[in-house]
C-alpha cells in the first residue's frame, strides 16, 4: 500500500481536472476520514480567490480606490519623490503632486480592466496545492496567487497601465515634468521617466490588488459570516 507522503507526491503532480474521477478511498488517505473530498477542497479555493479577486477589483476601480486609501495609495517613484523634496519647500511641486493623483488614477482605471486576467489566473491548482492552502496560513491562498502570477500578470497589466496612465494624462505630465524641471535634477530622458512610472504604477497596483486578495481569505478563514457559499462554509468552517 502507498504511504501517505508517496500519495501525497503523487497526486500533488496532476492539474485538479485530471483528478476529478479519483478514487474516494485514495483521497481518503491523503485527507483523512470525513474530511475534505479533492473537488470540494478545489472548489473552496477558487470561490476564495475569485471573491478576494473581485472584491479588491471593486474596492480599487473606482475613484480614490488607490488614491483616497493611505494604504494602497501609489506613491511616485522614487527619482520623482527625491525631486519633489527639492521642489515642495518652495512651492513649486505642482505638477508633481498632480502626476501623483493621475498615476493613483491610472491605477483605478486599470483594475477592473484585468479582472479576467486575475480570475484565469486561479485555473492552475493542482490537488497539492488546494489541500496545502486549505491547511496553510491565514494568506496562503493569496500567497499562492502571488508566488504563481505576478510574472505573467505584470507582463499582462504593463499595457492596460500604460492606456490607462496615457488617458488621464499622467504621461503627459510627465513630458511636462521633463520641461520644466531644472538642468540637472533629473537623470534620463521623458521616456526613460514614462517606463519607470509605468512599471512601478503596475508594481503597486498589483500590490494594492494582492492586499486587498489577502484580507477576503483573512476574512473568509476567521470569520464565519463572511463564508457566504456553501462551499465556503465547508472548505473553510
Amino acid at each position: 500500500m502507498l504511504d501517505r507522503r508517496t500519495l501525497i507526491v503523487a497526486l500533488g503532480a496532476l492539474p485538479l481536472t485530471a483528478c476529478e474521477t479519483l478514487d474516494p478511498a485514495i483521497l481518503e488517505q491523503v485527507l483523512g476520514s470525513g474530511a475534505l473530498t479533492q473537488g470540494e477542497a478545489a472548489m473552496g479555493i477558487r470561490a476564495a480567490l475569485d471573491n478576494g479577486v473581485g472584491n479588491a477589483l471593486t474596492n480599487l476601480g473606482r475613484v480614490d480606490g488607490f488614491l483616497g486609501n493611505p494604504v494602497v495609495r501609489i506613491p511616485l517613484p522614487d527619482v520623482l519623490q527625491d525631486l519633489q523634496s527639492y521642489l515642495a519647500p518652495i512651492g513649486a511641486d505642482r505638477l508633481l503632486v498632480e502626476l501623483q493623483q493621475q498615476l493613483n488614477r491610472g491605477a483605478e482605471k486599470a483594475a477592473p480592466v484585468a479582472r479576467d486576467i486575475f480570475i484565469d489566473a486561479v485555473r492552475g491548482l493542482t490537488i497539492q496545492d488546494a489541500i496545502n492552502i486549505v491547511r496553510g496560513p491565514d494568506t496562503a491562498a493569496t500567497d499562492y496567487l502571488r508566488d504563481r502570477t505576478t510574472q505573467s500578470l505584470t507582463g499582462l497589466f504593463s499595457p492596460i497601465m500604460e492606456d490607462a496612465l496615457a488617458d488621464t494624462g499622467a504621461l503627459r505630465l510627465v513630458d511636462e515634468v521633463d520641461r520644466q524641471v531644472p538642468v540637472g535634477l533629473l537623470t534620463g530622458s521623458g521616456a526613460d521617466l514614462k517606463s519607470q512610472l509605468i512599471a512601478h504604477g503596475v508594481d503597486y497596483g498589483l500590490r494594492g490588488v494582492f492586499h486587498f486578495i489577502a484580507k477576503e481569505e483573512q476574512a473568509i478563514r476567521r470569520d464565519p459570516a463572511a463564508r457566504t457559499s456553501a462551499i465556503l462554509r465547508r472548505v473553510f468552517g
